[in-house]
């Protein structure tokens, strides 16, 4: 049996195939994801499974550069902001606000895969632009990392 928590085969073979600069994208019940996407449709009933236990066990196997959301949890939603900021505290990835409108539309057809929850939590709409980790990629003598990699080393080594 394989080890790891993800124990969904098509959500563990969706975070294997992701590369630098993908866009993995977690949902509520409610996003309207088009067609053409990839979806695991996770959803069973309302809040199951819920938004944040799919983002922690995503999370713990995807490395993560920046985390997109809706504006409209500034003043919508709190608590989603708050937990957000939480779960990124640490990790170097950079957490950005777009506008809904761009959200559901053109961030949701460029996403590779989309994962759809049972949340019912407003906005919950995340977008994971899938990273490296700095001192894996820059490991080998004689390779010089960019500047790019290590403001990105310095945040991660600075929030810790």
């Amino acid at each position: 049996m394989k080890r790891g928590r993800i124990l969904n085969a098509e959500l563990s073979k969706a975070i294997a195939v992701m590369g630098h600069g993908d866009l993995f994208m977690i949902c509520d019940a409610g996003f309207p994801i088009p067609l053409d996407r990839w979806r695991i449709d996770l959803a069973i009933t309302r809040n199951l499974p819920d938004l944040y236990t799919v983002l922690d066990l995503v999370l713990a196997e995807l490395s993560v550069e920046r985390v997109l959301y809706t504006d409209l949890i500034h003043e919508h939603n709190q608590p989603l902001l708050q937990r957000l900021q939480a779960m990124f505290d640490g990790t170097g990835a950079e957490l950005q606000a777009v506008p809904n409108s761009r959200l559901l539309g053109e961030l949701s057809h460029d996403a590779k895969v989309i994962v759809r929850t049972g949340a019912f939590n407003p906005w919950g709409n995340i977008g994971l632009i899938c990273g490296t980790e700095p001192d894996d990629w820059f490991a080998i003598p004689g390779t010089v990392m960019p500047e790019s990699y290590r403001e990105r080393r310095a945040r991660i080594r600075r929030e810790r």
